[in-house]
């Protein structure tokens, strides 16, 4: 019986831990704009600087 004491107490502080995790990749705004990661790796960027493409497909 002892041991449940112990796991509600773990569990208490990772739910917590995670609370505050959560809380502060909201405030510093991590979930702020969500569709322009996906749309940033679709685009085609051909303005590659410093190299041309003739060296980054080896050859």
């Amino acid at each position: 019986m002892e041991i449940i004491y112990l796991l509600i107490g773990i569990s208490l502080a990772l739910v917590a831990a995670i609370s505050c995790a959560f809380y502060w990749t909201v405030k510093s705004g991590q979930y702020d704009d969500l569709e322009a990661p996906s749309h940033r790796l679709l685009a085609d960027d051909d303005s590659i600087q410093g190299t041309s493409k003739n060296a980054l497909r080896g050859t």
